[in-house]
């Protein structure tokens, strides 16, 4: 039986930098060989980046990825790597009109290459495209109508993107058709809560449709709201899993694998009437050698751990590609600013996170001094600039009452934010979370002020949750817990009014992320959720104040995503609608 050592580059990529990502193929290409690798795979769209959205629609990028590859292929056989097959993702336009599509050729492709002796041995596109939650890829892309398998060593491979997988029919079965001795797809598949189990099972499925082992290659890293968590998996036919990669961490899965030899050569129509487009490259298997590579099995973390991980690469990902090397966020002892600043500090070092606390006539001591106790424990630049003496000069002047004077603290603070930020060049964090998103539960040019909001797809009870784990990390590491026990004990409050606790307008965070959950995560109507055992009026009022905040919504900065539906590609809604659950 042929041997071959796949070499499974789960790395991370940045949208439009090519050169840099075909340097990082070139970097890890070098390192899969002086592995011993046969055969080095990239994920989807490693040199464009991934997702590109509009960037498909300009000829002049499409132009330049094409370009980028051919003198990547030229390059990698410059420097000695033109005899190891790679697989990378790229973007492509189609050769042919696809009237079916109402698109015309030169139409835009999610495509892969094979790079071989400095040339693009074979090229195919992703044949099922994705057009729901984040993906719109119906909106830029052509399908591809391939089974692209190239020999290898004297082994069939059948190669694959993303949602080919995802998706019942098409290049899995062709693959079993043609006698595919393994299945090779290149994904950059967006991380949400709990796919890690989702995507194991659709693998393990998957393999077992193929009939051959199937490797599933993830990204890694972070693009805009969307956290590519890695998580890349090796599953024998039977749907026994080989080898599984960290989640969240950066590197090179090694594998050495005993596979069927290839037979005849493969032609004609399969599956779904693709076309099998074959390509020898070697016929030969290699010389036996004895395995030394199991891929290995990383351990999983647990939810809390996953999701901590997700916003912390989603931040880090979002500062560093965005040419930012600080942060600043208003503290203000509450538990939002809290966890924001401990996740921040993780991702980008204590060094480079400055904290300001700007109390009014209305803040606690106690919030004051937590938000200075957060300070000392993580190490942050801290200042506190009181917001009083601007308070004072606009209430002279404007006289402001109730609601208007409430919120004019807040766009003080968002005010003096912005104000630091542009003198001193940090970014700025929004701390808002997805309760009160959802509710409309903040002050607009006031705490929804930002450039990017890490905690915006969590709900406040997973806040809670994420602020208790992240403190019982620390004592298990035997560091000092960053957020202070009195900003997760103390009932949250906006401290606007004296006296002032969230509960005065919104019910307990318990009920109302229950039926936020049904509403916005899983559009239930109103009927459905009263009949789930919430209180009928309670349910009323939710829905319409969640109704009601789409315009604060819709001006709210981009932050992680890390549910099914997040505020933003995953939930659009009207803004002017007079529809309301009755």
């Amino acid at each position: 039986m042929p041997q071959l050592r796949l070499a499974l580059n789960q790395i991370d990529s940045t949208v439009g930098d090519l050169a840099g990502n075909a340097e990082a193929v070139l970097h890890w290409t070098r390192h899969s060989a002086e592995q011993g690798a046969h055969l080095v795979a990239f994920p989807e769209m490693m040199l464009t980046g991934y997702p590109v959205e509009d960037l498909a629609l300009r000829s002049s990028f499409v132009e330049a990825s094409r370009e980028a590859l051919r003198a990547l292929a030229a390059r990698l056989d410059a420097e000695g790597l033109g005899e190891l097959p790679v697989v990378v993702g790229y973007l492509d336009r189609s050769e042919k009109a696809q009237p079916r599509y109402g698109q015309p050729a030169g139409a835009p492709q999610n495509a892969a290459a094979v790079l071989h002796r400095g040339e693009l041995a074979l090229t195919f596109a992703k044949h099922h495209l994705p057009n729901y939650g984040v993906f719109d890829e119906y909106r830029y892309f052509v399908p591809g109508d391939t089974l692209p398998v190239v020999r290898v060593h004297g082994v069939d491979v059948a190669l694959a993107i993303c949602e080919d997988l995802w998706q019942d029919g098409g290049r899995v079965p062709a693959a079993r058709s043609a006698g595919a001795g393994l299945l090779l797809s290149v994904n950059a598949s967006p991380y949400e809560r709990e796919k890690d189990d989702t995507r194991l099972e659709l693998v393990r499925k998957r393999a077992q449709e193929a009939g051959c082992t199937t490797a599933y290659l993830a990204m890694i890293g972070g693009q805009d709201e969307l956290v590519f968590d890695g998580d890349s998996i090796v599953v024998a036919p039977d749907g026994e899993v080989i080898a599984r990669a960290p989640q969240f961490a950066e590197g090179c899965v090694l594998i050495d694998l005993d596979l069927p030899a290839a037979g005849p050569v493969p032609a004609g129509t399969v599956d779904d009437g693709l076309l099998v487009d074959h390509v020898t490259l070697s016929a030969d298997p290699v010389p036996a050698y004895e395995p030394e590579l199991a891929g290995g099995y990383a351990e999983r973390l647990d939810d809390e751990e996953e999701i901590y991980s997700a916003l912390v690469v989603g931040l880090r990902a979002y500062v560093a590609k965005n040419g930012f090397r600080s942060v600043l966020i208003g503290l203000s002892g509450g538990i939002d600013s809290a966890l924001v600043a401990a996740i921040a500090c993780d991702a980008v070092g204590a060094q480079h996170v400055h904290g300001i606390s700007m109390p009014s006539k209305y803040s606690s001591d106690h919030s004051r001094d937590d938000a200075a106790d957060l300070a000392r424990r993580t190490g942050l630049n801290y200042r506190t600039v009181p917001i009083e003496p601007m308070f004072d000069a606009y209430m002279e002047s404007l006289g402001l009452t109730g609601l208007a004077e409430e919120n004019l603290q807040s766009r003080l603070r968002g005010t003096l934010l912005m104000a630091v930020s542009n003198q001193e060049g940090h970014i700025v964090m929004a701390p808002g979370n997805k309760s009160e998103l959802a509710v409309g539960y903040s002050t607009l040019y006031g705490d929804s002020v930002g450039a990017y909001g890490p905690i915006k797809d969590l709900y406040k009870t997973q806040v809670f949750r994420l602020a208790r784990w992240r403190n019982r990390a620390a004592v298990d590491r035997g560091q000092t817990p960053p957020i202070p026990e009195n900003s997760i004990v103390k009932p949250p409050s906006a401290e606007l009014r004296p006296g002032q606790v969230d509960t005065d307008s919104l019910p307990d965070y318990e009920i109302l992320d229950a039926i936020l959950d049904l509403y916005v995560d899983h559009d239930r109507g109103r009927d459905a959720i009263v009949a789930a055992g919430f209180d009928p009026d309670e349910v009323g009022r939710v829905l319409l104040l969640v109704d009601r905040a789409e315009y604060k919504r819709r001006q709210y900065p981009p932050g992680t995503k890390i549910s099914a539906k997040g505020f933003g590609k995953d939930r659009r809604l009207p803004i002017t609608n007079r529809w309301r659950e009755d």
